[in-house]
C-alpha cells in the first residue's frame, strides 16, 4: 500500500507544479471556497451541511459520520452551558474546551468540504477535478485517495481514508499546540475525564435505542483514528442505519442534548440551545505543510473494525452522567 502511494505521490506533486488554472476551474474554486465559508460559520451550519451532502450524495457515507459526530460536539458545546458544567468548571476552564471543540471541527470542514463539493461537481462534469484540490491546500494523500476511489468505488477505503486525513488535520494546530496542550490536555479535569472513559459519542435513534463508544486516549492518533472507524461500523451497520438516518431526518440540531433525551428516556439535561448561548467564532487558518509530506501511513490505519453496543450503552450513558454530575459538583464545593 505505501509503496503504491510514494509512486502516486509523485505523480500528484509533478501535476501540481505543472497545472495552469482555466477561468471555468478559478471561477469554480471561488465559488467552493465561499460555500465552504458559508457553512463554516459554527456547528449548526457545519453539521446540517454535512447532513445534507450525504442526503445529495449517500455514496460519500463519510458525510454522514461526519455530521452525526459534529451533532455530538454541539452537545459538548452545550454541556458547557449546562448549571453543573458552570459550577464545576471555571468560566477560563469552560471557555476553552468550548475552543478546543470549535477549532479543531473548523479545522476539519475547512478541509473536508471543498473536497466533498469537488467530487459532487466532479460527477456533474463525469470527470475527476480533484487536481484542484491543491487550491484548498488539501493533502496530497486525499488527491490520491480520490483519484482511487473515481476508479474503483471503495466507499469504506474514502471513509477511512477522510478519517486518516481528519485526525492528521487536527493533530499539529490542536492536539500539539502548546496552548491546547497546557490549557486542556495536561490538565487534571482532562485526565480525569480520560481515565473514567467519562467523554462519549452517541447515535440516538427515535425508537428510544442508543448507539455509541466512549472516547478516550484522545491525545493519541492511532487510537483517534481507530475510534472513527468504530465509529463508522456502527453508524453503517446493516441492522441499524435506517434508524440513524430517520433520527437525523426527523430531528433538527439545535445542539441541545434535549434534540434526543425525550426519544430515549433520559431526564432533561438542561442544555441550551447552541446559538443562544455562543457567538460566531472568527478563525485564522494557520499556515501548515502538507502533513503527508512527512508522514507514513500505518497498515492498520486501514484494518477493518467491527463493533456493535446495544441498548446497554443506555445504562453506561447514564451512570456516566451521573457520575460526571457528582464529580462537578464534588469540584464546585472546592473552588
Amino acid at each position: 500500500m505505501n509503496t503504491n502511494h510514494e509512486s502516486w505521490k509523485g505523480f500528484i506533486n509533478n501535476r501540481r507544479e505543472e497545472h495552469i488554472l482555466s477561468q471555468d476551474e478559478a471561477n469554480l474554486i471561488e465559488l467552493i471556497k465561499k460555500e465552504t465559508t458559508k457553512f463554516n460559520a459554527d456547528n449548526i451550519s457545519r453539521t446540517n451541511a454535512y447532513q445534507d451532502y450525504f442526503f445529495r450524495l449517500n455514496e460519500v457515507e463519510w458525510s454522514f459520520l461526519a455530521s452525526m459526530v459534529s451533532r455530538n460536539a454541539g452537545y459538548n458545546m452545550t454541556d458547557l452551558a449546562n448549571p453543573i458544567f458552570m459550577n464545576g468548571l471555571s468560566e477560563k476552564q469552560r471557555k476553552q474546551l468550548f475552543i478546543t471543540y470549535e477549532r479543531a471541527n473548523w479545522i476539519i470542514f475547512l478541509d473536508a468540504f471543498p473536497q466533498l463539493l469537488l467530487f459532487e461537481y466532479s460527477k456533474m462534469n463525469n470527470k475527476p477535478l480533484f487536481y484542484l484540490l491543491k487550491y484548498f491546500s488539501v493533502s496530497t494523500f486525499m488527491e490520491i485517495e480520490w483519484e482511487k476511489y473515481w476508479t474503483d468505488r471503495d466507499k469504506k477505503r474514502l471513509v477511512y481514508s477522510l478519517i486518516i486525513n481528519e485526525q492528521n488535520m487536527i493533530e499539529r494546530p490542536v492536539i500539539q499546540n502548546k496552548f491546547f496542550k497546557n490549557e486542556v490536555f495536561n490538565t487534571i479535569a482532562f485526565k480525569l475525564q480520560e481515565q473514567l472513559k467519562l467523554s462519549y459519542v452517541i447515535f440516538p435513534t427515535n425508537s428510544g435505542e442508543l448507539y455509541g463508544l466512549a472516547v478516550y486516549q484522545f491525545e493519541d492518533l492511532t487510537k483517534r483514528i481507530q475510534i472513527g472507524r468504530q465509529l463508522y461500523s456502527i453508524l453503517f451497520h446493516q441492522d441499524l442505519n435506517n434508524g440513524f438516518i430517520n433520527f437525523a431526518k426527523q430531528t433538527n440540531h439545535t445542539g441541545s442534548r434535549s434534540d434526543y433525551e425525550s426519544l430515549v428516556g433520559i431526564a432533561n439535561s438542561s442544555n441550551p440551545k447552541l446559538r443562544d448561548v455562543y457567538p460566531i467564532i472568527p478563525h485564522k487558518r494557520s499556515v501548515e505543510d502538507d502533513w503527508y509530506s512527512n508522514s507514513k501511513i500505518l497498515t492498520e490505519w486501514y484494518e477493518n473494525e467491527e463493533i456493535i453496543n446495544g441498548d446497554s450503552f443506555k445504562e453506561s450513558i447514564l451512570i456516566k452522567q451521573e457520575l460526571l454530575s457528582s464529580l462537578l459538583k464534588l469540584k464546585g464545593l472546592f473552588q
